[in-house]
């Protein structure tokens, strides 16, 4: 009598333990007939336990079920001659018609004496996981459309040597630096490179090198052994290894400690790392592109940058060159800011006025094409109509416009007043003021006391010889 409580008891549990699965778990007996279906299951497909009891497992409509529908027969399902089935994921129906994608996996239970007493299959919903998938891979796509080349923006001569050099780089597989100001696109040009070259289906993974300190530059390139320093809990992959087969993009290049730029030349040298706290070589299969804002070989003249890394890095040089050295590309980059702006806003500006593409054209741009891109959107925060306008730009432009017109008018008046201030030109000018100094000073733009210094520099007489 005990023994046969405690095997209520026990059946009571693995019942209880396999409703409370987060897979579907159902049983078939040896005639194929559904004999059990968890919690899980109805949730899955839609059917009840009350359904699915006594039907045969074809009400689920599995897409590959060994490669063909379920047979009438039972006994000749395949399950039966491979006693077990590989997890594979296909489709099954749900309840209400739609498709729903599982791994499926099934197996024969047998007794003692090998007869069949049925069938167990387990049944995984991966409608979660396949969603994030896509997800993943509409990212992935929206990433290489991003550096796309037709979002580096540019039809000077500048930046079609610039698409030339992309295009060579993109084909071969050599370290790149780029170098160019802040702000010109260097992250740009980098992902255009790797997204169009052989690896552009593996990682391409960013170091900014400014941003760390020494320690935890190596430890985000290299990783760590659990153990390594205090904090170190676990091991940890550093960003060499987790870009393997792709591109490690090493941005602020010039910023490395001479400590960092030994280890990234052995790295070159010898294409393989050590994780710090390890001493175990690893292997890495990567390409490098660096990037910097600074002249690296004056630093390696000034004994900051070490000269054989400076030259390994430098095997493809692509140099970008600053806003205003191309400002005829500033029209296709206003055009192209304003799109985005209007899909990110949902505003529609059709135009900019004169005076607003005239400050562009006259603006010096030293945050580069980022503070184009910057003074847009603040454009867009303040506009109101369907043009830019001088009054929605960012103060900062407008005072430049205002002091560069200033300083372009004094220099113009000065250039006036000392083209038309020779000994003819003052005679004249004394003649139609009367021979009135201060008079003669305000028609010149002068004080009293420069056009007395200038009559005594020609030896002009202080009144008129007809006086």
């Amino acid at each position: 009598m005990e023994g046969k409580t405690h095997e209520i008891w026990n059946r009571r549990f693995l019942s209880r333990i396999i409703d409370s699965m987060a897979d579907g778990v159902f049983t078939m007996d040896s005639e194929g007939l559904i004999s059990s279906w968890n919690r899980s299951m109805e949730r899955i497909s839609g059917y009840t336990a009350k359904e699915a009891l006594g039907r045969r497992c074809d009400l689920l409509r599995c897409s590959r079920c060994f490669g063909e529908n379920c047979p009438a027969d039972i006994k000749k399902c395949r399950i039966f001659d491979q006693e077990y089935s590989e997890a594979k994921e296909c489709l099954l129906q749900h309840k209400d018609g739609h498709d729903v994608p599982v791994i499926k996996n099934a197996s024969v239970v047998k007794d003692e004496d090998g007869k069949i007493l049925g069938v167990v299959e387990t049944v995984t919903d991966v409608t979660e996981l396949n969603q994030a998938r896509q997800r993943a891979e509409k990212a992935a796509l929206r990433l290489g459309e991003m550096h796309r080349f037709e979002n580096i923006i540019g039809k000077s001569q500048a930046m079609q040597d610039v698409y030339t050099a992309i295009k060579a780089a993109a084909d071969s597989d050599a370290t790149i630096i780029i170098q160019g100001e802040s702000g010109t696109g260097k992250e740009l040009v980098a992902g255009a490179i790797h997204y169009n070259s052989m690896r552009k289906d593996m990682p391409l993974i960013t170091v900014n090198c400014s941003a760390l300190s020494e320690s935890l530059l190596e430890s985000e390139l290299f990783g760590h052994a659990k153990g390594a320093y205090t904090g170190a809990l676990r091991d940890r992959i550093g960003r060499f290894e987790e870009s393997a087969g792709g591109t490690l993009f090493l941005d602020e290049i010039g910023e490395l400690s001479p400590f960092i730029q030994v280890k990234i030349l052995r790295v070159l040298q010898e294409r393989e790392i050590e994780r710090v706290g390890e001493s175990k070589k690893r292997k890495i299969d990567i390409r490098i592109i660096t990037a910097t804002h600074q002249n690296i070989y004056d630093l390696v003249r000034e004994g900051k940058f070490r000269e054989d890394l400076y030259y390994r890095l430098k095997v493809f040089p692509i140099t970008l060159p600053p806003l205003r050295k191309r400002k005829e590309d500033i029209p296709l980059l206003l055009s192209h800011f304003v799109r985005i702006m209007n899909k990110k806003t949902g505003k529609q500006v059709m135009d900019t006025s004169r005076e607003v593409m005239r400050t562009f054209m006259d603006h010096d741009w030293p945050g580069n094409v980022r503070e184009l891109e910057n003074a847009i959107e603040h454009a867009f925060v303040l506009c109101k109509s369907d043009r830019l306008e001088l009054k929605d730009l960012p103060i900062e432009i407008r005072q430049m416009k205002r002091s560069g017109a200033i300083a372009q008018q004094s220099t113009n008046a000065k250039a006036r007043k000392e083209h038309r201030l020779d000994k003819e030109s003052l005679l004249q000018l004394l003649e139609d003021s009367g021979w009135n100094k201060a008079e003669a000073g305000r028609r010149a733009g002068l004080s009293r006391t420069a056009i007395w210094k200038y009559m005594k520099k020609w030896d002009i007489p202080l009144q008129s010889d007809k006086s």
